[in-house]
């Protein structure tokens, strides 16, 4: 199924809306913590000036012998500098006190002591100010100007919580003006390093991915060298590598489909060129009766060759189809067709069970099978006389893990240059006139098994090894 096709988000639904609001998300947290010790501080800066007002206060009571003397004018203008009720100054043991006229009897009452300066309690203080009742009654406790003295401050919290509300409202302002400069410099600046690049590169995905057979949407890497410079080129160099793989894959099933045809055509004039040459050959004319023999062979190599390429190019289809299969009698049959059972050189050797049944494809594992014992025989003819003792030898390793089939010869082994594109279609020929595809072909049939087919070291000759997983094994 089609995967559908992504769209790019808007320029503010996307990264960048996140970014904002986890900007003004922090800003607004840091403000909040530097927020509540500020505000501690000004309701121990308002309370401290109410005190002074007190101390001064008191001053004039220990100033004075008889309190009640004091005229009332006095006693109110100094309560009404300082907001209070009531002013009550604790010395030796002895307390003075000053009201109003009119005293007012608190319901309730809040001690505000201002000995205790730790940030916990400054805190605690302001936060239950500006939520509590706004009826309360402030008793403010402080030290006077004199040693052993105490002065106590009777007065409504109603002023104290106006003015530390009003604060708040002014921070609360400055913040959000700081948090939204904050965000915007910091957006400009993410933008311009970070989402303007991230987008480029997505809207480049998405374009690419629309046609990637086109060259110009590959995108051009920046000259930066961070992380983000080091992606777009690792993902110029990906578009790149996909849009020559599209090209070429589009030229070689162009070129598959026309050497299919001609193929076709071809093996068809070979097959009626062939039977003119087997006619030829019965002529008994002496240079017909030479030439015929090599004529035959060439147009052989000719057939072979035509029909191996539309074997591979049929060999995309047909999975394997598992059934138990006797492999001893499997190599004996693989081997009668490579033609190496009755070879007047070269000895054959199957040491594989008889007992051993693999579950798989029968017809597949033999071809095979018949193209490594080909390529081995082929190889001993090739070296001649140079091999005292010819042997092609099929034998089986089995583990708890897999099952070994090792087809080996003694022969001259394989280049270097061989080696190189072994499995690598009409690359991996050891052969002059090869089509190099029988080692791609047997390759794919082993994989699709669920095996592997490797080329194994040893000093002498060569030797393939077929590695299946044990769960093919057939238990008696």
């Amino acid at each position: 199924m089609k995967a559908e096709r992504s769209v790019l988000p808007s320029r503010f639904s996307g990264l960048s809306i996140k970014l904002i609001a986890t900007i003004i998300a922090v800003i607004l947290l840091v403000e909040i913590v530097v927020y509540l010790p500020t505000l501690a501080a000004f309701r121990a800066n308002w309370l401290d000036d109410r005190l002074r007002v007190g101390v001064v206060a008191a001053r004039v009571l220990d100033a004075v012998p008889d309190v009640m003397a004091l005229p009332r004018e006095l006693t109110d203008r100094l309560l009404t500098s300082a907001g209070a009720n009531a002013i009550v100054y604790r010395r030796q043991g002895q307390s003075q006190l000053i009201e109003l006229a009119s005293p007012i009897r608190p319901d309730l009452v809040v001690t505000a002591d201002m000995r205790q300066t730790d940030l916990v309690t400054l805190i605690t203080g302001a936060l239950d100010t500006l939520f509590a009742d706004p009826d309360r009654t402030l008793r403010i406790v402080g030290e006077g100007d004199l040693d052993d003295s105490l002065v106590e401050l009777l007065m409504s919290e109603r002023p104290l919580r106006q003015d530390m509300l009003a604060y708040s409202r002014q921070i609360g302002i400055v913040s959000l003006a700081i948090a939204a400069i904050t965000a915007v410099a910091l957006y400009l600046l993410a933008s311009y390093l970070f989402i303007y690049p991230v987008r480029r590169l997505t809207q480049n995905m998405l374009a690419f991915r629309q046609a990637p057979e086109n060259a110009s949407r590959i995108i051009v890497p920046s000259a930066r060298r961070d992380e983000i410079g080091i992606v777009e080129r690792e993902l110029a160099a990906m578009e790149s590598d996909l849009f020559s793989m599209l090209r070429q894959r589009r030229h070689l099933a162009d070129l598959g489909l026309a050497v299919a045809k001609i193929n076709h055509d071809l093996r068809n004039t070979l097959t009626s060129a062939q039977l003119l040459s087997d006619q030829v050959a019965t002529l008994d004319d002496p240079k017909v009766q030479r030439l015929a023999p090599r004529l035959v062979t060439t147009l052989d190599k000719a057939i072979g060759f035509a029909q191996s390429v539309l074997d591979y190019g049929r060999e995309t289809a047909a999975p394997p189809v598992m059934a138990p299969t006797g492999i001893a009698a499997l190599v004996d049959d693989a081997a009668f067709e490579a033609r190496l059972v009755g070879h007047p050189v070269i000895a054959f050797s199957n040491a594989t069970p008889t007992a051993l049944v693999l579950n798989v494809d029968a017809a597949q594992l033999g071809r095979v099978l018949v193209n490594l014992l080909k390529n081995a025989r082929e190889a001993l003819e090739g070296a001649g006389n140079t091999i005292a003792a010819p042997e092609v030898s099929v034998a089986v390793n089995q583990d708890s893990e897999a099952v070994t089939i090792s087809v080996s010869d003694n022969g001259p082994g394989l280049a270097p240059r061989a080696r190189a594109n072994l499995f690598v279609a009409f690359q991996g020929s050891a052969r002059s006139g090869g089509t190099g595809l029988g080692l791609a072909i047997a390759r794919e049939i082993t994989e699709a098994h669920g095996g592997r087919l490797v080329l194994a070291d040893q000093p002498l000759g060569t030797r393939f090894e077929l590695i299946f997983p044990a769960s093919l094994l057939v238990r008696p």
